[in-house]
């Protein structure tokens, strides 16, 4: 059962039909001796019809359903005797839930104030619902609105949980490529040591062997020694060292650079709950790689730590500018204190995030400076040389 359930909750055309069936099967067991059963039946199958796409195009199908309640009532008015109590009714409290939970607040209140006009326009038309059938049809609107006022909030709740939890992974994964690309430079480090060490042996030996060859062969041979000694251990070192980068970066670690990264890792931010503006002038798409990684992780390390610490509804704006000789980076936010994920559950940080770029920075040959403005926000600004990738 709990399987069938989880398989539609992901198919809400599937779910919405079985409740339109539902609806259709139970407003048509109230045909009794109804004379007009015709267009009784007419309605009990058009009423619960629309419901099928309420998720889908909630507001098309709430003016729907509206108006299908309206001719529905019209009609009543017209042919005194045609039953106008549908249990297919129910869909307009239905619809009610699906407005406030799924698109707001707002369109519910819209959807609620033609509700309240139809059944208004009913009880002066046809007299009914009347006493208790009109308090119940209240209660149902009420308890309509309740659920979804619940359920959307667990459902934003959920969806903000989620979306930092991806900006977290994303993270983690930043960080482990990072480790890794250190853990190489240090690799290219010692290959360079142990190569350019041995290759000097090998040459400083290799010319005296060569005019020690004929006056002292005993020379000569510890030389040649020395020689074959050194290529071998250099060569053991190489293929250890050739080894250990063999494994390529797997590409989804590795973050798209340019205008499009930038953009991208901006939307991401905003799905976790950060307000981010972005400004983008100049070409960005033709730097060097290094200098265009370094705009990425800045802008990447700033969003981060404004998402942390800068309150609970956090804003940034992003400015990046190609000028003639470098590029400026901008990372403003709105200031404030940490925000929580859940009550009393800060989102950590290492603190190593500023000195990380300063390092990044420093390699690049830039300047980086960050610190409160007069006004409370905290600005990062960092000035990085440009090298195209031509040069």
């Amino acid at each position: 059962m709990r399987r069938f359930s989880l398989w539609l909750r992901g198919r809400p055309i599937v779910a919405d039909s079985i409740l339109a069936v539902l609806l259709l099967f139970l407003d048509a067991l109230g045909v009794g001796d109804e004379r007009h059963k015709v267009l009784f039946l007419t309605f009990s199958v058009i009423l619960p019809l629309p419901l099928i796409l309420r998720r889908v195009y909630p507001r098309a199908v709430a003016a729907v359903l509206v108006v299908l309640s309206l001719l529905n009532t019209l009609i009543g008015y017209l042919i005194h005797d045609l039953g106008s109590d549908h249990v297919a009714l129910i869909g307009l409290g239905v619809m009610l839930y699906t407005l406030v939970a799924y698109v707001g607040r707002r369109d519910g209140l819209v959807y609620l104030v033609f509700m309240v006009g139809d059944l208004g326009l009913s009880v002066a038309l046809l007299g009914q619902p009347q006493g208790g059938d009109l308090a119940m049809a209240a209660l149902i609107y009420a308890l309509c609105w309740t659920l979804a006022e619940f359920n959307g909030a667990r459902h934003a709740y959920d969806a903000e949980v989620a979306a930092r939890l991806a900006v977290a992974d994303y993270d983690k994964e930043r960080r482990a490529h990072d480790a890794v690309a250190a853990e190489r430079t240090r690799i290219a480090r010692e290959l360079h040591d142990v190569v350019a060490h041995a290759v000097s042996v090998i040459i400083v030996q290799a010319d005296g062997a060569k005019y020690a060859l004929r006056q002292d062969p005993e020379t000569a041979e510890r030389a040649l020694a020395t020689i074959a000694g050194t290529g071998r251990d250099a060569l053991r070192e190489l293929r250890r060292t050739v080894a250990l980068l063999r494994t390529e970066h797997a590409p989804e670690l590795l973050p798209q650079h340019g205008s499009a990264g930038i953009a991208k890792l901006a939307q991401m931010m905003r799905e976790a709950g950060l307000a981010v503006d972005l400004e983008l002038t100049g070409e960005l798409d033709d730097i060097a790689a290094e200098v265009s990684l370094g705009v990425h992780r800045i802008v990447q390390e700033s969003l981060t730590n404004t998402l942390r610490h800068a309150g609970a509804e956090p804003k940034a704006l992003v400015r990046v500018h190609r000028r003639e000789e470098d590029i400026l980076v901008e990372v403003t936010d709105s200031g404030g204190v940490p925000a929580k994920v859940s009550a009393g559950a800060e989102i950590p940080g290492t603190g190593m995030g500023l000195v990380g770029m300063r390092e990044r920075v420093a390699v690049l040959g830039g300047t980086l400076h960050a610190g409160r403005l007069d006004d409370g926000r905290w600005q990062v600004r960092a000035d990085l040389p440009l090298r195209t990738e031509t040069d």
